[in-house]
């Protein structure tokens, strides 16, 4: 439709030569814009969640506790997060759980708690843990770690793992060294039950490094 010329612009005779009025579109038009934006706006927050997924699944994995050889600081059943980006940045410490692919078979993960650093030797005697010749203050064991009696050196790119259930845990005691490229990443937080949400406890030694 003609639209009468803007009298305060001198030589335009109509609307679509003047660049400061807008012409009228059709009803149709508006709708195909609204619709298109629709799209666009339900494309861009797809792939938006997408990105946000591969990120959050590239750094972290997902886990559940089964068994109670990490009795009683993880129980059967917990749902956990763990962060596999944990060791890019640094190394695994003493006291810190970590979920692993089990050397004997790389299909099962066991979760378990470092105890052996690369080089050091570890001991256990009438129930009481000793590395280097330093007893390990383990208030997070659930009965000590009875009827066991050993020393294991812990060569360079190892771990000493073991459950902080010690009479019901399959780990270093019986199955040896925990290499580094076995261990998925952290234990990070637990998320279900409800009850049982939270950060998963690390303990630090304080006469240990």
């Amino acid at each position: 439709m003609n639209i009468p010329s803007d009298p305060a612009v001198s030589g335009k005779s109509s609307a679509v030569e003047d660049p400061l009025v807008t012409p009228e579109t059709s009803p149709e038009v508006d709708e195909r814009l609204t619709f298109g934006s629709v799209l666009r706006e339900i494309f861009e927050t797809a792939l938006l969640a997408g990105v946000i997924w591969l990120i959050i699944n590239f750094a972290t994995a997902r886990y559940v506790v089964e068994g109670i050889s990490m009795e009683p600081t993880l129980h059967t059943g917990q749902y956990l997060i763990v962060n596999r980006l944990a060791y890019r940045f640094g190394t695994p410490q003493r006291g810190d759980v970590i979920v692993f692919d089990f050397p004997g078979n790389t299909n099962d993960d066991y979760v378990k708690r470092i105890i052996g650093l690369p080089g050091e030797t570890v001991t256990i005697e009438n129930g009481h843990v000793y590395i280097d010749g330093v007893e390990l203050d383990e208030p997070y064991t659930s009965s000590g770690t009875p009827n066991y009696q050993g020393t294991w050196y812990v060569p360079p790119g190892s771990y000493f793992v073991m459950g902080d259930n010690r009479p019901h845990s399959s780990d270093s005691r019986s199955w040896g060294m925990l290499d580094e490229e076995y261990i998925v990443g952290k234990a990070w937080l637990s998320y279900w039950p409800p009850r049982t949400w939270g950060v998963i406890p690390h303990y630090e030694y304080q006469n240990l490094p």
